[in-house]
């Protein structure tokens, strides 16, 4: 695949690998179209290094979301720079590893990387805006039985995990928030809600000019 990091261009080769990781880390994977990221994101990150007691967070800059249209998603080299502004803490770990290994869906993420990485302990991150349509995600029964799943709140949707198929379907594995620290090492299914603090901010909001985080370099 060495061949193929040109097809990125202005991509360091160092986003186009995963992170590097040793045995017994706990590590959570945080994936997005990131098209900008925004506060809301760096607290999901944050709530989620805090509560599961990662090592690390993968912050995932994906090549597009199959379910959104793409057209119009800026270079994935200037989200990559974006998301790295975003984050100052050492842990979080920008990574656009998708791109170069050709996946698009999160079921084939997570099988990839538990292929590369065994003996490690991953947790899904995704915020609860994301809970609603889970079931529309391409093999999210597959999603769900790779790793554990940790659902961070956000704006608008707390009650969301009550009346979603998903919360629904794996009623039986969820893990209570006080209990949040052990999910890194528990076998999937597992999952848990994590509430914390809640930025109103949306991607969508800054695309379309209400919010001005980002000024050009």
């Amino acid at each position: 695949m060495t061949g193929r990091t040109a097809l990125f261009p202005g991509v360091a080769r160092k986003y186009l690998r995963m992170p590097h990781v040793e045995p017994g880390m706990r590590i959570g994977l945080f994936g997005g179209s990131f098209n900008p990221p925004h506060e809301g994101h760096r607290l999901v990150a944050e709530i989620a290094i805090r509560r599961l007691r990662l090592d690390q967070l993968w912050w995932i800059v994906t090549p597009g979301n199959p379910l959104k249209d793409v057209t119009s998603l800026p270079p994935l080299a200037d989200r990559i720079a974006w998301s790295e502004r975003m984050n100052p803490d050492p842990r979080v770990k920008v990574t656009a590893f998708e791109a170069l290994h050709e996946v698009r869906y999160t079921a084939d993420t997570l099988a990839l990387v538990r292929r590369y990485n065994p003996a490690r302990r991953f947790v899904w991150i995704m915020g609860a805006d994301n809970l609603a349509g889970f079931h529309r995600w391409q093999k999210w029964r597959d999603i769900a039985l790779t790793f554990p799943i940790a659902v961070v709140d956000r704006p608008g949707s707390t009650l969301a995990y009550l009346s979603s198929k998903m919360a629904k379907t794996f009623d039986y594995a969820r893990v209570d928030e006080s209990d949040a620290a052990l999910l890194p090492t528990l076998p999937a299914p597992a999952w848990t809600f994590l509430h914390g603090p809640r930025s109103p901010v949306s991607s969508t909001a800054i695309r379309n000019g209400t919010e001005k985080l980002f000024k050009k370099a």
